[in-house]
């Protein structure tokens, strides 16, 4: 079994930045693939951006590319995503993920973290 703790959220003014980490624990962070996603109130959750074993491939939503960028390093087995231009519509409760296949389909993700709160004021 896989823990997945994030941290970093806050609430930051519009144009600001954030960086979330996303910490593994429990047996060896071995999952090839690593997402990050956020849930809006009211809203579906919906993906962000993914990150292969090496870090070699990303892929982003095509809201969140230019502005964030997704990393990790595996030997302090963290996953990393920066934030930056921070916009009202990306506040959200952003979760970290992993899964052992490409894909940016939530329900393909095996782990998840317990989420944390992201605030973009205007």
């Amino acid at each position: 079994q896989v823990q997945l703790v994030e941290s970093g959220g806050g609430l930051v003014q519009a144009g600001g930045s954030l960086r979330l980490s996303c910490a593994a624990s429990g047996r060896t962070f071995s999952s090839p693939f690593a997402g990050w996603f956020r849930q809006a109130p009211e809203k579906e959750r919906e993906f962000v951006a993914a990150i292969s074993w090496r870090g070699d491939a990303t892929y982003y939503d095509s809201s969140v590319k230019g502005r964030f960028t997704i990393s990790r390093d595996n030997a302090k087995s963290t996953v990393y995503l920066q934030m930056n231009n921070l916009k009202p519509e990306d506040t959200a409760v952003y979760y970290c993920a992993a899964t052992w296949i490409v894909t940016r389909k939530a329900a393909d993700y095996n782990y998840w973290g317990q989420g944390t709160q992201v605030t973009v004021s205007s």
